[in-house]
């Protein structure tokens, strides 16, 4: 499915890895889930930042240690969880959260 999903965007080749939870046959929020990025590319938690389109996925990446930006494309209200992301915003708040 992800790989179909980039392919109709027009996005192929564009990508070193595609990661996807059906790897590691864990669902988020598993640590597994999000263990696969450190795996990937070789760096700590904190070196990664994970943008996330859920605010309870953006918790899970938080509370791994990602520095972590929830894009709210649909201006939801976040969670009560015990853990919050770094920063909240759209598109073009998250290139500014990592320097592009």
């Amino acid at each position: 499915m992800l790989a179909a999903n980039i392919k109709s965007a027009g996005l192929d080749g564009d990508f070193e890895q595609l990661l996807s939870t059906d790897q590691v046959k864990a669902f988020k929020p598993d640590s597994r889930s999000y263990r696969m990025g450190v795996d990937a590319f070789g760096l700590a938690p904190g070196e990664i930042v994970f943008a996330a389109f859920a605010g309870w996925d953006a918790a899970g990446a938080k509370s791994f240690g990602y520095p972590t930006f929830w894009v709210n494309r649909q201006n939801g209200v976040e969670e009560e969880l015990e853990v919050h992301p770094d920063a909240v915003g759209g598109i073009d708040e998250l290139a500014n959260f990592v320097g592009v």
